[in-house]
């Protein structure tokens, strides 16, 4: 019996990929993500400079991703395609996995995980299932969703019908969108059958280009830093077409002090919040502080926290 670990004696640990504090570490910089939390506890800018600064290499971690393989391929030469080479052969080892860990419904796992870019490119980025096959049922892909999820392959986010409840709650397990765990491994993923050149994400992400479908990699990444900094991911979803006035969604909502607060990812030049005004209107005794996540600096605009894609990291 000796040696013999007891499942009281075990311990188990979520390894996630690099955080985009540990990618700025990678880089030789040790300084700015104390100058981040600093900005965001007071709610105030960083300033033009040091906002630019740190948006770029925000960037290059969206791009490049957590995998600590890709971001050495990438250190060296600061070569993009380099990490994307390392990032396919990543690809590759999860289709292997499938085939070892999910025998018997491997068919329907890759069904899934070939379909998650697609997905997401959707203004509203609930997996349809329609999309595989028409007889296609939730009850018949659960075990498919779940291995993804447990095997971290992606970040599952839940539709929370009643957020003035305990999220988890009521969660509808049906309706979930499936986030890539790794933003850069996303990025690849939508041109694995493409090379590296034709992918033209790489320069909509560096040159802030990205259209309203391409939208999907900052969100991927908000969801993949909450995931990191321990929330369990939810979103809002609600369609009437007979009263406009109740159709919204909300990305993400996360609770804080026993608050619901609504997070809104948004272009840098977004023009209006309309999901955000009517969740609010109708939950306003459980909502808290409000956020849009965007490409520009920290403000406070209608009561709204703006903040900067990479303070997600803070929340």
């Amino acid at each position: 019996m000796q040696d013999i670990i007891i499942p009281s004696e075990e311990e188990r640990v979520e390894m996630f990929p690099l955080d985009f504090e540990e990618f700025l570490w990678a880089m030789g910089d040790a300084a700015t993500i104390t100058l981040i939390c600093q900005c965001f506890e007071n709610k105030s800018p960083l300033g033009q400079s040091l906002h630019r600064k740190v948006m770029n290499d925000f960037r290059q971690y969206v791009l490049v991703g957590g995998m600590p393989q890709a971001v050495v391929g990438f250190l060296k030469d600061k070569n993009f395609e380099k990490s994307d080479i390392i990032k396919r052969r990543i690809l590759n080892l999860y289709r292997e996995d499938v085939a070892k860990f999910a025998a018997g419904y491997e068919d329907k796992v890759y069904a899934i995980f070939d379909g998650i870019p697609a997905q997401l490119t959707k203004k509203e980025k609930k997996y349809q299932l329609s999309s595989i096959s028409k007889n296609a049922r939730f009850r018949n892909y659960e075990d498919s969703f779940i291995w993804l999820n447990e095997a971290m392959v992606v970040n599952t986010c839940y539709n929370a019908t009643d957020p003035t409840v305990v999220l988890a709650i009521s969660a509808d397990h049906t309706t979930q969108k499936c986030y890539m765990g790794d933003t850069g491994l996303l990025v690849t993923h939508a041109f694995m059958n493409s090379s590296y050149t034709e992918n033209e994400l790489y320069k909509a992400v560096l040159f802030d280009k990205l259209d309203i479908n391409e939208g999907m990699i900052m969100e991927n990444v908000v969801a993949q830093m909450l995931r990191v900094s321990g929330h369990s991911l939810y979103f809002y979803s609600r369609s009437d077409a007979q009263r406009r006035e109740n159709h919204m969604e909300i990305d993400f909502l996360i609770t804080k002090n026993k608050k619901v607060c609504p997070i809104e990812v948004k272009s840098g030049n977004y023009r209006s919040h309309s999901s955000l005004d009517k969740f609010c209107k109708k939950f306003s005794k459980n909502i808290g502080e409000k956020y849009i996540l965007y490409t520009k600096d920290v403000m406070i605009i209608d009561g709204i926290i703006h903040l900067p894609l990479y303070m997600a990291m803070c929340l």
